[in-house]
C-alpha cells in the first residue's frame, strides 16, 4: 500500500470479504477474520490477486516502511524536501543507517534506494508540471535541486524527453505503486 487511495481499497476489499479490519495505515493492516468461514490463505490470496503482496519478514517490513518513507517525503510533505537531505530523512523516520537501507532496499527490490527517490521525484515533477500551479525554479527548490538545470538533466535521464517536450506531449504518469517494478525508468 503506497497510496491512501490503496488504503481506502484494501480496507473496502476486506470489509466486502467479511474481515473486520482493525488498523489501516500506509504499507500495514491488521485485521480479523471468521476462521470458520475463511483462512489466512484466502485473504493473502485475494490481496495478492489485487496486486498487493504480503510483508513476511523483518526486512521486507523495513522496505515497505522505506517506500512508505519516500512517498510521505515526496508526495506529501510539502517543501520539507527542500530542508532535509532525503538520506536524513529516512535515517531520522526508520532508525537505521542509510548504508544499511540501502543495501536491504537493493536486495529485495532490484532497484537502488536512490534510484528509487529520484523515480518518485521525476514523477512529482511530472504532476506539478502537470497542474501548472508552480515555475520549473519553484518545483526544483521544492524537491531539493540545487538548481533548475540539475532537474531539467535528471528530468531528461530518467524519461529520455526535456521537461518542455513532456509539457507538450501526451505523456502520462506512472502509478506510485509501480515504480521501480516496470521498465519503464527502472
Amino acid at each position: 500500500m503506497v497510496s491512501r487511495s490503496c488504503v481506502k481499497y484494501i480496507s473496502l476489499l476486506l470489509h466486502n470479504a467479511g474481515a473486520e479490519v482493525r488498523v489501516i495505515r500506509l504499507g500495514e493492516v491488521e485485521f480479523g477474520y471468521d476462521p470458520l468461514l475463511h483462512s489466512e490463505t484466502y485473504f493473502t490470496e485475494l490481496l495478492e490477486s489485487e496486486g498487493y503482496e504480503p510483508i513476511i519478514s523483518r526486512e521486507e517490513h523495513i522496505i515497505e516502511k522505506t517506500k512508505t518513507a519516500v512517498i510521505e517525503l515526496i508526495h506529501q510533505a510539502g517543501n520539507v524536501n527542500s530542508l532535509i537531505r532525503n538520506s536524513d530523512y529516512l535515517v531520522e523516520r526508520l532508525g537505521m543507517s542509510y548504508t544499511y537501507l540501502s543495501a536491504l532496499f537493493s536486495k529485495y527490490e532490484h532497484i537502488t534506494l536512490e534510484k528509487f527517490i529520484i523515480l518518485h521525484k521525476i514523477e512529482k515533477v511530472k504532476e506539478q508540471l502537470e497542474y501548472g500551479e508552480f515555475t520549473l525554479s519553484e518545483i526544483a527548490l521544492q524537491l531539493g535541486y540545487s538548481s533548475v538545470q540539475y532537474l531539467s538533466n535528471q528530468f531528461k535521464l530518467v524519461t529520455g524527453i526535456s521537461v518542455s517536450d513532456y509539457k507538450r506531449s501526451e505523456s502520462t504518469r506512472i502509478p506510485l505503486e509501480l515504480l521501480g517494478k516496470t521498465d519503464r525508468y527502472s
